[in-house]
């Protein structure tokens, strides 16, 4: 195989590394001034650390900037991101142009405040929110070693980089995943730390104390600190880094807004334009007498040279991947492209057929399992975790070998009670490509995941929440843990499909929509209360539909009940009792709101019964009820918080019972 080239067999650029980094300043300055908005400082402090890097250590082609074999690159913080847009234009990545610079947080552009996954070739994922590229870079790492451990060092063999700011390592997602990272071990993980002591404030010392090295050295981390500054530092900083067999964290003291002659080291460099007269003095006191946008020919030249010295590295890999066995080689691509494996529908269809013949009363989070031990014996991408709830989140399955430090062929995630982390690292997993996360947790501490689950609907990954324990119906635990308004929260996210299925052919129905979403990250929210099945016929996945007709009207319907997951239950029971009474009334079983959102307008008033009553019943808030129930309509479900008793005495103490949906028909007919 052929490795990235050490520093000393790298060509050294032929012109000076200072050049170089001032290249990097000079765009980020003229960028942010001509936008009228930005952070200068961060690009300018930590230009020399990322001149080092993309010259001398990353690994990377900007003609294959989707080379699986390549290294990562995050920028966690991600407010500097005229740091990384300049390295993409000066090292050539495609559509990367002078004008997208110019263009800097414009409409269109591919230049947006903060990189964003997607649009820009080169940029590795959505940062901005501050700690979340420490949590995805995480993940990426992990899924470097997961891909190694199963197609070798051949194919997968590289390292996953970070910058990050002191925002970054105060933000407690960073906590939890620099944790993580020591405790697996993640030697291919190098976060370099912009340890420049400013934050938006002023100084850092108005709220920081801390030693961030001894933090991560408790952590599991091999830790130095350098002068961000020197070149010479930086390179054998990094040197010393891909020597280790654990995470790596490099503090690079740097001056914010380096070169700036008056606000260099000062707040005022983070987030706005330096202005017209400060940017001329910065110019001469870097010695860089050129015109806003112009990088002379020379400097344009050397750093072309840098980004060029990555094609015979992804040339030699691309003859390696074709010199494979075709079963290897196809595998490989295959996950990849994020393509599911032939046959695992039908797998699925047979156990939904058993499931109809037997109509088990299950937990859905068992049926979840259930569904997974087939799912996870079919896709061998497939890889699951749980934030220390694994017995109750029902994720892991008998044929998951656990991943631990150093050890990377197993499929299942022990993330620990570290919900963000877990969610970021997911995240990564995703971005990272060959992989499929899933990961639990009680859907109450859904709370604790939704920056990531935001950023994985903005970043359209293909990453499924397994959020368990999702109402009242937990019980005896009581208020705190009780979720009422996390599924309208969760709702209200873009591009993210929340599921609450009402049995096992549902659970399995929307596992195989989350599976098919290949830019849609998705909720299962499942109870920790057995219920009946209600389905028996599964020749169709009427779940696609997002809400479907379970039990129609046995005459001219004037009611529509609807209802979600533990609560279609109460439905059918309710549908009965006004049966007995002459109220003929339909039941609808509402699984997904999105899915029933993106049907044509004919089939959603089919569903909902033109002119009939409307009830919901779902045991969380009406957030978001009204547009299906109408003006006219009722809600059962909650109002406020839960209480701590057994589940069978909390849903009559709330009134959400079939008794109580009869009495809101009759109110209103």
């Amino acid at each position: 195989m052929v490795a990235a080239p050490s520093p000393a067999e790298r060509s050294e650029p032929a012109i000076a590394p200072s050049d170089m980094a001032n290249a990097i300043r000079a765009l980020a300055m003229d960028a942010v001034q001509r936008a009228k908005s930005g952070h200068p400082g961060m690009p300018m402090g930590m230009a020399d650390v990322a001149t080092v890097l993309f010259t001398r250590f990353l690994k990377y082609d900007p003609a294959q900037p989707d080379w699986p074999d390549r290294d990562r690159f995050i920028l966690s913080a991600g407010h500097g991101s005229m740091l990384l847009y300049a390295l993409l234009y000066l090292t050539g990545y495609p559509g990367m142009s002078l004008e997208e610079l110019k263009n800097f947080r414009q409409l269109g552009s591919k230049t947006p405040g903060h990189p964003e996954f997607g649009g820009t070739p080169g940029v590795e994922t959505t940062t901005g929110p501050l700690g979340q590229g420490l949590g995805n870079a995480v993940g990426m790492a992990l899924a470097e070693r997961l891909m190694n451990a199963r197609f070798g060092d051949a194919l997968v063999d590289h390292t996953t980089y970070a910058i990050a700011g002191d925002g970054c390592l105060m933000e407690g997602i960073s906590h939890e995943a620099a944790s993580l990272a020591g405790h697996l071990r993640l030697g291919k993980l190098i976060v370099l730390y912009d340890d420049n002591q400013i934050s938006i404030d002023g100084p850092t010392s108005l709220a920081l104390s801390d030693d961030a090295l001894r933090r991560f050295e408790s952590y599991g981390w091999a830790v130095q600190r350098i002068d961000g500054h020197d070149p010479e530092a930086i390179a054998a900083a990094l040197e010393a880094a891909k020597g280790e067999d654990r995470p790596s964290l490099i503090a690079c003291r740097t001056v914010i807004g380096y070169g700036a002659p008056t606000l260099a080291g000062t707040a005022k460099t983070h987030g706005a334009p330096l202005g017209e007269a400060e940017i001329e003095g910065t110019r001469a006191r870097l010695n860089w007498p050129h015109a806003a946008f112009e990088i002379p020919a020379e400097v344009l030249a050397a750093w072309h040279d840098a980004g060029a010295q990555g094609a015979p590295l992804s040339k030699s890999w691309t003859e390696r991947l074709a010199g494979l066995d075709p079963a290897t080689r196809k595998e490989f691509g295959r996950r990849i492209a994020g393509r599911l494996p032939d046959g695992w529908d039908d797998k699925l269809a047979s156990f939904k057929q058993e499931a109809a013949a037997e109509k088990p009363n299950l937990a859905t989070r068992v049926a979840s399992q259930k569904a997974l031990e087939v799912l996870n014996a079919a896709i061998p991408e497939m890889i699951g975790g749980s934030a220390d709830l694994t017995g109750s989140n029902n994720t892991k399955t008998g044929d998951l070998g656990a991943v631990g430090p150093g050890e990377f062929g197993g499929r299942y995630i022990y993330y620990g009670v570290r919900e963000h982390a877990m969610a970021a690292a997911m995240n990564g997993l995703a971005l990272h490509g060959g992989l499929i996360p899933y990961g639990g947790t009680f859907l109450v501490f859904s709370d604790y995941c939704r920056p990531s689950i935001r950023l994985a609907a903005l970043m359209r990954q293909r990453a499924v929440y397994v959020f368990t324990h999702d109402s009242i119906g937990l019980g005896e635990d009581g208020p705190t843990h009780q979720p009422v308004e996390h599924l309208a929260a969760l709702r209200a996210i873009p591009n993210l499909q929340v599921f609450r299925p009402a049995d096992v052919i549902e659970t399995a129905e929307c596992w195989e929509l989350a599976l098919r979403s290949e830019t849609t990250p998705s909720v299962l929210a499942l109870t920790r209360q057995g219920l009946p099945a209600v389905r028996t016929e599964c020749s169709e996945n009427y779940s696609a539909y997002g809400a479907y007709i379970l039990a129609p009207a046995p005459r001219t319907r004037e009611v529509t009940l609807i209802a979600t997951g533990s609560e279609v239950q109460i439905a059918l029971a309710a549908q009965k009792q006004l049966d007995e009474i002459g109220i003929a009334a339909a039941v609808v079983s509402m699984p997904c709101w999105k899915l029933f959102e993106d049907q044509a307008p004919h089939y959603r008033e089919e569903v909902l019964g033109p002119g009939s009553l409307r009830i919901a019943i779902e045991a969380g808030v009406q957030m978001g009820w009204d547009r299906w129930i109408g003006s006219e309509g009722a809600f059962l479900g909650m109002s406020g918080f839960g209480a701590s008793a057994p589940y069978e005495d909390l849903y009559p103490h709330f009134g959400i019972t079939p008794e109580a949906v009869v009495s809101a028909v009759k109110a209103r007919l």
